[in-house]
Order: C-alpha cells, then sequence, then structure tokens
C-alpha cells in the first residue's frame, strides 16, 4: 500500500467522520444574544430547532440546517405571555392576531371572570363545554398559542343566573362539577373578576369553594378584585384569604390604585403582597403599561341596577325611581373619576359612533345639554350597550414602581387585532403593552434591565401557570421564540391613535414554525391550545 493511499485513505475517513460530527436541524437561529427567560445576563449563542422543539440552546456551534438565521445585533427570547387577553372573539375572526404577535407575544391567557365556555344550556345544541370552546378556536386556526381559566362568573350564570342572591349548597355543588370538569379539559385554574355584575354577586366562601377543586388539580386562582379604588386594601385581603383557605397560588389582575385619591396606597397594597409572599404564599399580579384602564360605563354604574342580565338592567333604568337612585350613586362615582376623564371609544350602534366616539362623557353631556349623570344613562339605553370607555385614573409613578417589582407580569386586557376596519377604536394597550416594556421603560428609562424584563414577559407567568415546556430557552421545550431589535423596540400607538403596530420584533416561531418573518405574517397558523395542569386526555 502506497503512501499517497493511505493519505486519501485518512483523509476521507477524516471527512467523512467530521460530517457526520456535524449535528442536522430544520431552523438555526445563529450570531444572537440568547436572553433564555430566566433573568439570567444574555450571552452570544446559537439556537437549534427540530420539528417542535428547541434541540439547542448555548455557545456558538455549527449545524446542518434547512433554515438559517442570523441574528447579529439581535435578542433572541422566549415568546412572550399575555396574562390577560380578551382575544378570543377577535381571533375566532382573524387567527393572525397581529397586535399581539408583532410584540412578540406567543401565548394568549383568557378567563377573566368569564371565559369561552361553558356556554349556553346544558343538553341544547348550542352548548359548549370549556374544553370545546377552546377545541373550537385551535381548529378554526390562529397564530398564537391559547390557554384560559374558567370564568368563575360562567360558571355562576350556568347555575344561579344573574339574580343577585347567596348560591345554595346544591348550586355550590353543581358549580364545583364544572370546575373539576373543565379544569380536566384544561383549565389554567379559577378567574373571577368582582367589579362586574353577576360576578360580584358571589361571596367569598362561594369563590373558596371553586378554588379548592382547582388547587386539587394544581390550579391557581387569578382575580380582577373587588374593588380597585378607596376599598382595595380590603380587597386584597379577600384574595389573600381565598390563596390560604383554599391553598391555591392566586394572581391579581391588572394591579392598580385607580382614581387619583388613592394613588397614595399603592406602597401599602405592595407592603400587604409581599408581607403574604415572605409568609411563604404565592401571591403575584399581572399589569398593563399605561396610566388609563378600560372598561364599560360599567366602571361608574353600581351593580345594583344590573341585576337580571342586560335587558333587566336597560328596563330598570327606565323608571324613574331606579333611574334617580342611580342618578345620585354616579355623581358620587363622578366626584372621584371626573367625565373628562372617561373617553368613549366603542359602540353598538354606527350612528352613535358617528356622534360619540373619540368624546369624553363631559363633551357628550354639553352636546346633549344634560347633565353627565342623565347623558350617561341616556347613552347606555340609546346604544343597547355597556359602551366601551377609558378611564384616565392611574399614575405614571405607580406605573414604574409596579414594573419593577419581582412578582409581577405583563397582559394587555384587551384584544388581539389584525387590520381592524377604519373608525375601530380601541385603547393604545391593545398594540403597545408589551413591546413599551422592551422599549419605554427597560432601554430608554433603565428601570429593569433587559434580561429581567425579559423574564417577566415570559419565563415568570409560565411558571406561576404551572407550563412545564414553555417559557424558558431550553432544550426539549416548545420552540416559542422571538427575535427582535433591541434597539428599535418601539410602542407607536397613543390614545388618539390607537391602531398602530410596534416596532422592532422581526421574527416570531410558534411550536417551531415561523408566523412573522422581518415583521410581515408568514399565514401558518399553528397554534395550540395549551392545557393546564389538571388536564386529563381521555
Amino acid at each position: 500500500m502506497t503512501k499517497k493511499y493511505l493519505f486519501l485513505t485518512l483523509f476521507f475517513s477524516v471527512l467523512i467522520n467530521c460530517n457526520k460530527s456535524i449535528p442536522s436541524c430544520e431552523i438555526i437561529i445563529e450570531n444572537g444574544m440568547i436572553y433564555d427567560g430566566y433573568g439570567k445576563k444574555p450571552y452570544k449563542g446559537t439556537l437549534a430547532i427540530n420539528n417542535d422543539k428547541i434541540i439547542y440552546v448555548g455557545p456558538p456551534k455549527e449545524f446542518k440546517s434547512k433554515k438559517k438565521i442570523n441574528a447579529k445585533g439581535k435578542a433572541v427570547s422566549p415568546g412572550f405571555i399575555n396574562m390577560l387577553s380578551w382575544g378570543y372573539s377577535s381571533l375566532m375572526k382573524d387567527g393572525r392576531s397581529l397586535s399581539d404577535l408583532k410584540q412578540g407575544v406567543t401565548l394568549e391567557v383568557f378567563g377573566e371572570g368569564t371565559s369561552p365556555g361553558p356556554t349556553g344550556k346544558k343538553g341544547d345544541s348550542n352548548y359548549l363545554s370549556f374544553g370545546d370552546a377552546m377545541l373550537k378556536l385551535e381548529s378554526k386556526g390562529v397564530s398564537t398559542n391559547i390557554a384560559s381559566f374558567l370564568g368563575a362568573t360562567s360558571v355562576r350564570i350556568q347555575e344561579v343566573g344573574y339574580e343577585n342572591r347567596k348560591a345554595s349548597s346544591a348550586e355550590i355543588d353543581n358549580m364545583k362539577k364544572l370546575v373539576k370538569k373543565s379544569m380536566e379539559e384544561g383549565a389554567m385554574g379559577i378567574g373571577s373578576s368582582l367589579i362586574y355584575a353577576p360576578a360580584d354577586y358571589a361571596d367569598t366562601n362561594e369563590l373558596i369553594s371553586l378554588s379548592k377543586v382547582a388547587s386539587e388539580y394544581g390550579g391557581m386562582y387569578i382575580s380582577h378584585i373587588r374593588n380597585e379604588d378607596s376599598r382595595v386594601l380590603e380587597a386584597i385581603d379577600e384574595l389573600i384569604t381565598i390563596s390560604k383557605q383554599a391553598n391555591i397560588p392566586a394572581e391579581i389582575y391588572h394591579l392598580k390604585a385607580s382614581r387619583k385619591s388613592n394613588w397614595v396606597i399603592l406602597d401599602k397594597m405592595i407592603e400587604k403582597i409581599e408581607k403574604a409572599r415572605n409568609e411563604g404564599m404565592k401571591i403575584t399580579a399581572d399589569m398593563y403599561t399605561y396610566n388609563a384602564s378600560s372598561t364599560g360605563l360599567t366602571g361608574v354604574i353600581p351593580t345594583w341596577v344590573q341585576e337580571g342580565g342586560h335587558r333587566a338592567w336597560i328596563n330598570r333604568m327606565k323608571k324613574s325611581g331606579p333611574r334617580k337612585r342611580l342618578i345620585e350613586d354616579i355623581k358620587k362615582e363622578l366626584s372621584e373619576q371626573p367625565p373628562e376623564d372617561i373617553l368613549m371609544v366603542g359602540f353598538k350602534r354606527d350612528s352613535m359612533a358617528k356622534i360619540y366616539i373619540g368624546k369624553t362623557i363631559a363633551e357628550a353631556a354639553k352636546l346633549r345639554n344634560q347633565s353627565p349623570e342623565e347623558t350617561i344613562i341616556d347613552l347606555i339605553i340609546e346604544d343597547d350597550s355597556r359602551i366601551q370607555c377609558i378611564y384616565f385614573s392611574m399614575s405614571e409613578n405607580n406605573i414604574r414602581k409596579k414594573l419593577k417589582l419581582p412578582w409581577v407580569s405583563f397582559c394587555s386586557d384587551a384584544g388581539s387585532y389584525s387590520d381592524p376596519p377604519e373608525g375601530f377604536r380601541t385603547h393604545p394597550r391593545a398594540f403597545g403593552s408589551f413591546v413599551r416594556v422592551l422599549g419605554k421603560y427597560s432601554r430608554d428609562e433603565n428601570l429593569i434591565p433587559l434580561e429581567e424584563a425579559i423574564r417577566k414577559l415570559s419565563g415568570f407567568p409560565a411558571v406561576n401557570l404551572g407550563l412545564k415546556d414553555r417559557g424558558f430557552l431550553k432544550e426539549g421545550y416548545f420552540a416559542d421564540v422571538v427575535i427582535f431589535d433591541p434597539k428599535k423596540v418601539k410602542d407607536n400607538a397613543t390614545f388618539d391613535n390607537p391602531i398602530k403596530y410596534a416596532n422592532g420584533v422581526e421574527d416570531v416561531f410558534v411550536n417551531g414554525k415561523q408566523v412573522l418573518k422581518n415583521g410581515i405574517h408568514t399565514d401558518i397558523f399553528p397554534g395550540k391550545f395549551i392545557r393546564g395542569p389538571g388536564y386529563i386526555n381521555n
């Protein structure tokens, strides 16, 4: 055997072995700064995806791949979690979820008080269980993943209806059965919304009873607490009581001290929550990044007038006795929430929208030559709806204070929209709440490091929800991945012009499929119904 032959044999052998040692993947993301969701300092590295999973994340490594993305100068992070989304209905119409996707959101979580199911009457053809409602959206096609709490209001409506009374023992037993079934179908836990009718007709013991069932399945209790202004400390006490007696983790939806006279209470709220946490309780919160909330004119209307449901409410307001009482109650509310700071953004009737959308209650009252109280009542009657409004009621300094708390995650408290029609109005949080954390508050104001902002947007809420394979960039985890430019991320939506997409999020992967490429939707809908810890696959 010649030396030349031996050399060639050795050369080709080394070449073959080298090729064998280079692993393969479908997608490789190279040269980006890896933020893994744990809050650790980033590093320049590689992330590889096969099918729907991450197969490698770490220091630079060579892969043979079908698709290669150069993320130089970009951040590579886990997908973000919207802890309070109203996107179910909007996603049923258009599953692209652009307003959230362009902010890096890969999981929408529903269930503040009401949930996609159960709806309708049991036994009727239109009845939808919790699980069936969620599967209905998944099967229609959605680009983000979806999850939901079981709405305590939805459960109460099934058994008690809209009556303002305590539930009977038999009704509570039936509600508990409904919770059990829904937890086994994949609910994340129980979600309540206790400032609205008929939710606030439920007492603490009823909520404890439902939460005990959710606790048996590893779920959590999450609540729009019973008060967010002068009695907010009492409302937090109730949440802590429910958490303790039901032995269940609990979260406060969109933590806030609402109305100017109550802004100083925030420090006491934080102190109360941290005292419970220091005692070993799992109490957390989420927030949106704006100084205005959004709800119906129900925000200044007491729930006694709403008993019996929508039609009974409207009819009751037309009667002189209840109307007189209601005017006095609304007057008290407006003494703390001025009509100049209530902006109307959503109507049922086009004829009403043409006149009043974008106007404050004060402006509408002047236009109608009525008092603000009469204006509120008559507008609701004329539109036959609660009329969606924006309430300028919170402190910007309090937002900064909350944002730095390590036990607070983020939400939009809004639908997820894709190219809405001309004339559509909403709160800018639908288009900017998450990117605002990365751009305005982390980069521009340096309130928290970027790695902490990403932890609070991804890994932290994933742990709270009990997700075992999402929220982090980790081998074996589902490939929900975001690539964004830290220098360019910016929210563009304003209260005057809320329908403006965010900038800076360039590529988004959901379950390993690219749904956003260079900021453009790819017409792919790989989103899945993400089930809670109690799910049983029958």
